[in-house]
């Protein structure tokens, strides 16, 4: 198993029978998540067949398949869709490994078995910063989405104040502005090393463009802190209930000061073709 997996992949792989109990105790964690699917929600269809890419252990798919939702998650690795799987049979959803970076070759094999087309597709909690290429994402989603779908993408913010001072506070020079940073940053999970990318709006503007409008970009964890703050924060439960109001009023015009920040692209109404 491990000489098919990227290192972004080993590294969730070994931490995903504790990923559900380590994270999912966090308050900010949770509160970040109710914003996106607030989002999910507003922007999908009722009932649309949605797919999930960097799904992890289903906890977003579950959300939604329990709302009436057709989910088929996907993510890199086995552990992680395992444990998904477990969570999503009863409620008729599925999960399988797909690597990112396999994107554009999974929606050529969907196209050839004339499998039908998603009315909706999200990625949450920033997987698409583990791969470099966003060019080979986007041309497999516009194989795979319907015309006028939305595409809801969460990416890490590449200013977070709520970052910077929780690192500055604790001493981590090196990780308080690391968002800052061009091109590939060194990440560690789980004791084992990998990659990210800090991906900018105009990279992912250019990437989409030729199949995605860009509609709004939502800041996710604007006042709201990152996990980095925990589990401080999560001690402080009226504190954090302000700081998520405040995230309602300023995750539009405050967007990029989001830890995360959701971009909702829609599919052009064209047909798939190369640009």
């Amino acid at each position: 198993m491990s000489t098919r997996l990227s290192p972004a992949a080993l590294a969730f792989d070994a931490i995903a029978s504790e990923f559900d109990g380590r994270f999912g105790a966090w308050a900010s964690v949770a509160a970040q998540r109710r914003a996106v699917r607030a989002a999910l929600l507003r922007a999908f269809p009722a009932g649309g067949k949605i797919l999930e890419l960097g799904g992890g252990t289903g906890e977003d798919a579950a959300f939604l398949a329990e709302r009436g939702y057709d989910v088929s998650l996907t993510d890199s690795s086995p552990r992680m869709v395992s444990i998904a799987q477990s969570k999503l049979t009863s409620l008729g959803a599925r999960a399988e490994e797909l690597a990112l970076e396999s994107l554009d070759n999974f929606a050529d094999r969907r196209l050839l078995e004339g499998a039908d087309l998603f009315d909706g597709v999200f990625s949450n909690f920033a997987p698409l910063n583990c791969v470099a290429e966003l060019g080979p994402i986007a041309r497999g989603l516009a194989k795979l989405l319907k015309p006028n779908a939305a595409a809801m993408l969460v990416v890490f913010g590449t200013i977070c104040p709520g970052e910077i001072a929780t690192e500055l506070l604790g001493g981590r020079m090196d990780l308080a502005f690391r968002r800052l940073k061009g091109g590939e940053t060194s990440a560690r999970l789980s004791g084992r090393d990998f990659s990210v990318v800090y991906h900018r709006r105009r990279e992912l503007k250019r990437a989409f463009a030729p199949w995605f409008a860009l509609e709004k970009r939502l800041g996710i964890g604007i006042a709201v802190p990152p996990s980095a703050a925990e589990p401080w924060i999560s001690r402080h439960s009226r504190l954090l209930r302000t700081m998520e109001s405040v995230d309602k009023l300023a995750s539009r015009p405050l967007a990029f000061l989001g830890d995360h920040v959701l971009y909702q692209f829609r599919r052009n109404s064209a047909p798939w073709q190369e640009p």
